[in-house]
């Protein structure tokens, strides 16, 4: 392939990112530029280093700096098997949970970007670490966690802090 060749491929696949509503998973551009999902995460690093801002989400890749409304960070408390539970709780209130920062004691923040909208989002993240049997991060912290969550106004943002403190999950200290 000539360098013509993939560098029209890549601005291709950014242009299906910007285009795209929800994540897009490496395997569906694989199949859409019929090249293999291994071409693609070279394509999106390559895109990364020249500038373009990728997430790369359990869902798949979107472009960063997207979406209006409030961002912010709650501090999160609970046993693993709750996780799903707090999840709901958040997307059930309006919010959506942007992704999960621990601090470590050897490795400093650890951030897992989830994207994470919906119920059904939900199930199908536990559904991934049921099935990779993985740990949440907040695992590695006796629970203690926080969120990122992306709310359309300042009004759904309250409603998710009361459903977390409703739920117990809200770190006091």
């Amino acid at each position: 392939m000539s360098m013509s060749a993939a560098q029209a491929r890549r601005q291709a696949v950014a242009q299906a990112l910007e285009e795209a509503v929800e994540p897009v998973s490496a395997a569906a551009l694989a199949e859409r530029f019929s090249v293999s999902r291994q071409i693609i995460v070279g394509d999106v690093a390559l895109l990364r280093a020249g500038g373009t801002d990728i997430l790369a989400t359990p869902r798949g890749y979107l472009l960063g700096g997207r979406g209006g409304g409030v961002e912010r960070t709650v501090a999160c408390v609970h046993a693993p098997e709750e996780m799903e539970r707090e999840l709901n709780a958040i997307v059930d209130a309006g919010g959506e949970v942007v992704d999960v920062i621990v601090e470590h004691p050897v490795y400093g923040q650890l951030t897992g970007l989830l994207g994470v909208r919906s119920r059904y989002d939900v199930a199908e993240f536990v559904r991934r670490v049921e099935e990779h049997g993985a740990r949440p991060l907040s695992a590695l912290t006796g629970g203690i966690h926080l969120h990122t969550v992306r709310c359309p106004d300042e009004k759904t943002f309250r409603r998710v802090r009361k459903s977390l403190e409703a739920e117990n999950f809200l770190l006091n200290m």
